[in-house]
């Protein structure tokens, strides 16, 4: 047998059958063999002890909004904090590019752009606007991994949001090609009434009020009812209001195709908590109360809520309207994706979540949706070589200028996290240590399969 590539042992290896000592035998980026310690002697031997070893992260909600939006987020400066933060594999999002992924050639595009520059592999979601059912396959078959839209205005009039009836048009081209449907759930009905409200725009609290719970729930319910009518698989983004939560227990009970994710931002925070013109913390939907953080922990330990991704939406400074505290002014959106891990597992461990949870719903529930679980998600022999080695005790505090994102902003900025990423690996090369991202091989585009008819 030929001599491996890297071995990397630890008496913390969290693979599908749990967590425990084993070697990590590496052959050409892939996974050869999980086998018992120690694993054989070769030079390029990591013992890295007591550090958990994990599948590396899959982001499936990253705007990186390049082209054509770069100063906001760039492939490059957004694969670095990806790389930093144990993310191996992220998957971009249709909208903030320009132009948006709703053509073939907008895809192309944005392919370009990420194989001169991302460092970690990657893969695109296609839009669902106004008017584009009848260029999905064409889209799918050009390789994106599933398709998203919005319910409510997007903040980008290039990327519009949809009707009941444009989903009753692109829901049965989706169910057609298997392909999975993301949706922004907030219904626009609710959000109209809620509009307009008098006080102070620095409030807070105005702007949690002008972004109800019933929008959320509106939404995920018109949602379900046409997906059970046409068999379309849809997946609900950024969960963030647990009253959601019988409805979509109701849907799965009667067979309704659907997968969940929340947010570490929904997770960590809480409204209680945020000040008066603390704009970093602007995201819609918006960051709710303390019990409804803690009815979300409860859904991801029993199962209901499915998986979690950054959602991370970097703007410039000036667009926050840090010095204004403006809410109302304010891009809406949370820059994280560096902070995910550290970020999901200070909370995780306050709640006595073990290592194998984080595994399952950073890796191998986000590789499941994005298609790419034959190859990413899981340490198994034939699986890609992606590998983030971490510290779970460490705790540090965020500079945000120490940060990779394109700008040092966001709501984390001074807040002690636990769990310190020590090494990155991505089909078996070191990508960073400690923060510091080496030039490693480019990324590599995870095509989509979908069935094109």
């Amino acid at each position: 047998m030929p001599t491996p590539d890297l071995v990397i042992y630890s008496t913390r290896v969290v693979t599908p059958e749990g967590t425990g000592p084993a070697a990590v035998v590496v052959e050409h980026g892939v996974v050869r063999a999980v086998e018992p310690p120690p694993g054989p002697a070769i030079a390029n031997r990591l013992d890295v002890g007591h550090l958990i070893v994990m599948p590396g992260l899959v982001d499936t909600h990253v705007h990186v909004n390049e082209p054509g939006r770069t100063e906001w987020e760039g492939f490059e400066t957004a694969a670095r904090a990806a790389a930093a933060g144990g993310v191996t594999t992220l998957v971009d999002m249709p909208l903030n590019s320009s132009p948006v992924t709703t053509s073939v050639e907008a895809l192309e595009a944005k392919r370009d752009a990420a194989a001169a520059r991302c460092g970690v592999d990657y893969g695109f979601w296609g839009g669902v606007v106004p008017g584009n059912a009848a260029h999905l396959p064409a889209l799918a078959e050009a390789g994106v991994l599933g398709f998203k839209c919005f319910l409510a205005p997007s903040g980008l009039d290039e990327f519009p949001p949809v009707t009941e009836a444009d989903l009753h048009e692109a829901m049965p081209a989706l169910a057609a090609l298997d392909a999975v449907l993301l949706v922004h759930a907030e219904a626009p009905g609710p959000l109209e009434r809620a509009a307009g409200g008098s006080g102070d725009a620095r409030s807070y609290r105005r702007y949690l009020a002008s972004r109800p719970r019933e929008a959320e729930h509106e939404a995920i319910a018109l949602l379900l009812r046409l997906a059970a009518e046409y068999g379309c698989r849809v997946h609900v983004v950024h969960l963030s209001s647990a009253g959601a939560l019988p409805l979509l227990r109701e849907a799965r009970r009667n067979g309704v195709p659907l997968t969940v994710e929340t947010c570490p931002h929904y997770l960590t925070f809480a409204a209680e908590e945020i000040p008066d013109g603390a704009t970093l913390f602007k995201c819609a939907p918006p960051i709710r109360e303390r019990e409804n953080r803690e009815r979300l922990w409860d859904a991801l330990r029993d199962g209901e809520i499915d998986m979690i991704a950054s959602d991370h939406s970097p703007c410039p400074p000036e667009l926050k309207r840090l010095e204004a505290g403006n809410f109302d002014g304010a891009w809406g959106g949370v820059s994280s994706l560096q902070l995910t891990l550290a970020a999901v597992w200070t909370e995780a461990r306050r709640r006595h979540v073990s290592p194998d949870a984080l595994a399952r719903w950073l890796g191998e529930r986000p590789a499941r949706l994005a298609g790419v679980s034959h190859c990413k998600g899981r340490i198994a022999p034939g699986y890609d070589a992606d590998l983030v080695v971490w510290d779970p005790d460490a705790e540090w505090t965020v500079d945000a200028a120490r940060l990779h994102h394109r700008h040092a902003v966001t709501p984390y900025a001074g807040r002690a996290l636990h769990g310190a990423v020590r090494h990155v690996f991505l089909r078996g090369n070191p990508i960073s240590h400690d923060g510091r991202v080496t030039n490693g091989r480019p990324g590599r585009w995870l095509r989509g399969c979908m069935r094109v008819v």
